[in-house]
């Protein structure tokens, strides 16, 4: 009985000499945390995107207030409102952001693009990318198995019945996370009220785009060649519009002269569910 009660004696006088140690070594190495960043941190939108480069929130309003050379308009989600936060708190200037949102450059559904076999491994993109670049002909298209939709964090995505994923822009803060998920770049980014875009992002030649998707860009240049605004060029077989310079012209005549259809006009403030309606409906 007395071993006992001398055990425990021992066992808790060294408890209490380490806990005595612990508390002197961290009040003596202690390092003091600006009151600012958790102020800064707290205005953030907590999607922990890394769109501003930092790996979460915490990191960048860290950055941000200890670094002078960090500016306060990284944060792509926050848009301009946060910006202005940021610079009012860190007592920085916050130069205009244009507001971005994610594009699906690919209009090759499962009933238009050409499939050189039927994939039945992981459901996922990034897996599918490795078995001789995915089922699909065109090695540049949309795979389709949802992995940039299972990456956003702000539930902006889902797949539509057509096996291209739909982005719903009333939601989407242009953070580039499903665009770094997307093994084949697919997604990419346009201006918040672009009107026109091209659905596609294959660099292949007209001949080669032909047999692998009937809605692919040929670069054939007819819808350059009928731009009244010069807007579009021809960059590596594949139309690309300056969205700085096209005005979506009544004429439409980009739309009209593309004879696959690979340009789209854009319609603003596309809803998630009615879009997905759309499509089910015209898969019909």
């Amino acid at each position: 009985m007395n071993t006992v009660i001398m055990i425990l004696v021992v066992m808790t006088v060294i408890g209490l000499i380490f806990g005595l140690v612990l508390a002197y070594v961290n009040k003596r190495f202690a390092m003091e945390v600006n009151p600012l960043v958790d102020l800064v941190e707290d205005v953030l939108p907590k999607g922990q995107c890394g769109g501003c480069g930092f790996a979460g929130c915490k990191a960048y309003a860290e950055a941000v207030v200890l670094d002078e050379s960090v500016p306060p308009n990284l944060c792509v989600p926050g848009k301009a409102a946060v910006a202005e936060q940021v610079a009012k708190l860190t007592g920085k200037s916050a130069p205009p952001i244009e507001p971005r949102v994610a594009h699906v450059r690919c209009g090759g559904d499962c009933t238009k693009a050409v499939k050189n076999f039927e994939y039945e491994g992981i459901h996922d993109c990034v897996a599918a990318n490795l078995l001789e670049g995915g089922p699909k002909a065109c090695k540049y298209g949309c795979l389709g198995f949802g992995t940039c939709v299972k990456s956003c964090p702000f539930g902006a995505m889902a797949m539509g019945s057509n096996g291209l994923p739909i982005i719903d822009t009333d939601i989407c803060t242009g953070c580039g996370t499903c665009v770094s998920a997307c093994p084949k770049q697919v997604l990419g980014f346009r201006p918040v009220g672009s009107k026109v875009m091209v659905n596609c992002n294959s660099k292949n030649k007209g001949g080669a785009v032909r047999k692998a998707c009937s809605v692919g860009c040929l670069g054939c240049g007819l819808c350059a060649k009928n731009c009244p605004n010069d807007a579009i060029k021809v960059e590596n077989n594949l139309a690309v519009v300056d969205q700085s310079i096209c005005a979506s012209c009544s004429e439409a005549t980009c739309l009209a002269k593309c004879p696959t259809g690979a340009i789209k006009a854009i319609v603003s403030g596309t809803d998630l569910q009615q879009q997905s309606k759309n499509e089910a409906a015209a898969n019909s």
